[in-house]
């Protein structure tokens, strides 16, 4: 069996105002790296106390699986692929929630995360003077309708009950404010729930995309990188964390989580042959706590301790079950 931790920062520069805040400039932990892998430390410190004081408890090795590279979604397929998960039978993982109190969990079976990919658009045009847009081809102008336009065109030609999300977080373009810029640079994600509608996405993009450009007198280049697959919960391991939850916080702190999340999490490529589970982890402070990859995202502490015991338990009561 094995226990899966990540380890990652955000380019964000940190707002938080704590003690123990980011000291690199630029960067911090926005989405809970530094507590998962608190907690996975916290859990080998049980597991090898448990070791030689009831070495009997212990039925098989367990594996502890500390991986980089989470927000760029290559660091589980680099392990995947040196062998990290060969031979596991059981994989076991958690996740910062910030909309859960601290002391509670979430968790649900089968579908947790969605698919993502990353999406590049080139809009190309031709520059010009601007005083004369006539005379040229406004790609700033063109990736403005790029972007409204796939939000109008996801509304309008996908179907609503499979949610597909298309958000631009980088706009790179022009070089001078009175000229007209003949390049821009479009940086985005894509996430959606069905295997199916991900499949066909790329291709549904780019058409939708050349059109749009064309259509105001520009080109474009479209390039998607598929990030990664859904994380689906194995139904046996996930009753098994609940229980373990419900036994060390009580039935009314562990939460079954009725909607998955359009985030998304490469824990999914290690379940590619593997039985997993990913479960939620409470966050929320008694002043709340805000969102996931903000410059004051301050997960409470006392999540640790909450996070330890409950993976530790599971992973035990795992190695109890007859096999």
């Amino acid at each position: 069996m094995a226990l899966r931790v990540d380890m990652d920062a955000l380019p964000v520069e940190e707002r938080t105002g704590l003690d123990y805040a980011s000291t690199v400039q630029g960067l911090m932990h926005a989405c809970g790296h530094d507590l998962h892998t608190g907690v996975g430390l916290g859990v080998a410190w049980l597991l090898s106390a448990v070791a030689r004081r009831h070495p009997e408890h212990l039925r098989t090795r367990v594996r502890l699986l500390f991986q980089p590279a989470e927000e760029t979604a290559q660091g589980a397929a680099w392990m995947k692929a040196e062998g990290a998960t060969d031979g596991v039978d059981a994989l076991f993982g958690l996740h910062v929630f910030p909309s859960i109190p601290v002391g509670c969990i979430g968790v649900r079976s089968g579908s947790l995360t969605a698919a993502a990919g990353e999406l590049e658009v080139e809009v190309l045009g031709e520059g010009g003077h601007g005083a004369r847009p006539h005379q040229s081809t406004d790609a700033i102008w063109i990736a403005a309708r790029v972007v409204s336009g796939l939000q109008e065109a996801i509304s309008r030609r996908l179907d609503a009950l499979h949610p597909v999300v298309v958000s631009f977080g980088r706009i790179e373009g022009g070089k001078a404010f009175n000229v007209i810029a003949d390049h821009v640079r479009l940086l985005g994600t894509v996430r959606c729930l069905d295997n199916d509608v991900h499949a066909q996405l790329p291709g549904w993009i780019e058409e939708t995309v050349h059109a749009l450009c064309r259509g105001h007198g520009g080109e474009a280049r479209v390039r998607y990188r598929c990030i990664s697959p859904p994380v689906q919960n194995d139904p046996a391991l996930t009753q098994l964390v609940a229980a373990a939850g419900c036994e060390l916080l009580g039935s009314e702190r562990v939460l079954w989580l009725e909607q998955p999340s359009l985030g998304a999490e490469d824990f999914a490529e290690l379940l590619d042959g593997t039985r997993g589970t990913m479960f939620r982890l409470g966050v929320a402070g008694p002043q709340g706590c805000t969102p996931l990859h903000s410059n004051t995202f301050a997960p409470d502490e006392g999540a640790l301790a909450v996070g330890v015991r409950v993976l530790t338990l599971s992973l035990l009561r795992w190695m109890e079950q007859p096999r």
